[in-house]
């Protein structure tokens, strides 16, 4: 049984069960590396302040660096009895170097020592699903230049509305994942501050130089308060509400997939590589991935809630359920990185049928607010205007014919105000094209769109 390094007070051995219970190994052992990194940066510190000696530093860096290369080539094995990566590491250490690696914890607790490692490890993971997002805004941008052509319908309540340029649909997603991007970087600014040198929860009686320690680490900044350093998890919280948002757009860009892959659309065809077939229908080839993105979106909310639900009652400082803080963000993390890397994979080859489209452009009186629009600027109310238009497409309804089929003498049934140049103005290019307000769908606008991000660096 190896001894704990809290059991001084204790008179009893720690019950089997209870050991392997309250153990965090089997998940915090992720955080190795940045808890050697931390603890390097701790023992460095001490030696700069006189609290151990630069003989005890030098041996302590060195046993740490290479406990470090021991972890990477998979030579140690991590036990349940030292229940976490802190005293697993700690462990190991004493073995190697003796009484010197007893010194490394003076001046600090674990309870800021994981709140360091935590918020070191997210750190990188919030900069790598920046990468990420960065690479499907480029992906979702190479789309819409290679369809700036394609006409589709637009939908309100999932019901024909009015057409669109796909280009301008797609670039609705690059909006969406650019604020949630914006979230990840707030995100990173909050994250980004070290809680070391906050102790148990009272601070430290030596005199430790925590902002050396925060520039070994490459912290802009400490924390202010120690109760508060030890017991916060906003940034945990903070990152999986995020994530949550941003499963929340994938959700929505994989249903619209799903919807446009299927036979009765035919907007689409996802490449063979993400989809699976079926073990009985020979014929089948399903959007296994932008389904199983759409499932995940469920972990990512209820991780969210298990967090927050985690930290609603809790007094200061630090209690060990927040060790339950782990599992819920690891496998958000895991989850956004998964989802992320599967959609940037996907869409550049995703192959759009542009006929298909434009004939269903053309179904559902899409071009309906134009016949009215041009009414509009014939002087007629556009109150007025809606009714007419609203006549003319029960009529089509009821001879089975579109607007655009409709003679000029059918028009000026509805409308003295209809001349032969009604025909141009409802075409599916003129009504596009006609839509040229900052942020419409003219294609003269989301050229201009795609110019501005291509200038402003936000696509490389």
């Amino acid at each position: 049984m190896q001894a704990k390094p809290w059991g001084g007070r204790f008179t009893e051995a720690t019950d089997k069960f209870v050991e392997e219970f309250t153990a965090s190994i089997d998940f915090d052992q992720r955080l190795w590396k940045h808890d050697i990194m931390g603890s390097i940066a701790h023992a460095k510190m001490l030696a700069k302040q006189g609290i151990i000696s630069a003989e005890d530093e030098a041996k302590i860096t060195s046993g740490l660096e290479e406990i470090y290369r021991e972890v990477e080539e998979g030579k140690i094995e991590f036990s349940v009895a030292l229940e976490d990566i802190h005293m697993n590491v700690e462990s190991r250490l004493v073995e190697k170097i003796g009484d010197a690696g007893k010194r490394l914890h003076t001046g600090r607790s674990r309870n800021d020592q994981v709140a360091l490692d935590i918020r070191f490890y997210m750190r990188d993971e919030i900069s790598r699903v920046r990468v990420l997002i960065k690479q499907l805004q480029k992906g979702i941008v190479g789309l819409a230049e290679a369809h700036i052509d394609c006409i589709m319908p637009g939908f309100t309540h999932l019901q024909p509305a009015q057409p669109v340029l796909l280009s301008h649909h797609l670039l609705a997603y690059y909006e969406m994942f650019k604020r949630d991007l914006d979230r990840f970087e707030d995100c990173f600014r909050r994250t980004n501050v070290l809680p070391l040198g906050s102790g148990a929860l009272a601070g430290t009686t030596f005199p430790i130089d925590r902002r050396y320690t925060a520039e070994l680490t490459f912290f802009p900044d400490v924390t202010r308060n120690s109760m508060d350093s030890v017991s916060d998890r906003d940034f945990a919280i903070d990152f999986c509400a995020a994530s949550a948002i941003l499963m929340m757009h994938l959700s929505r860009l994989s249903e619209e997939l799903i919807i446009w892959a299927s036979a009765q659309f035919g907007f689409v065809d996802i490449p063979d590589a993400y989809c699976t077939g079926s073990s009985i229908m020979p014929q089948k080839k399903n959007p296994d991935v932008p389904e199983l993105v759409r499932g995940k979106t469920g972990r990512a909310y209820g991780n969210l809630m298990a967090l927050l639900t985690l930290m609603k009652s809790l007094p200061l400082a630090y209690n060990k359920d927040m060790q339950e803080d782990k599992e819920p963000l690891f496998d958000t993390v895991d989850t956004v990185k998964g989802c992320l890397t599967a959609f940037v994979g996907m869409l550049p080859g995703l192959k759009f049928n542009k006929e298909r489209m434009r004939r269903a452009a053309l179904m559902g009186f899409t071009t309906a607010t134009d016949l009215a629009d041009y009414l509009v600027r014939k002087n007629l109310p556009f109150r007025d205007a809606h009714e007419v238009v609203g006549k003319a497409v029960r009529y089509c309804i009821e001879q089975n014919k579109g607007l655009e089929e409709m003679t000029l003498e059918e028009f000026r049934k509805f409308s003295d105000l209809i001349s032969d140049d009604v025909f141009a103005a409802i075409t599916l290019e003129a009504s596009v094209n006609a839509r040229k307000s900052e942020g419409g769908t003219a294609t003269e606008a989301v050229k201009a769109r795609i110019k501005e991000l291509y200038e402003a660096g936000e696509v490389r």
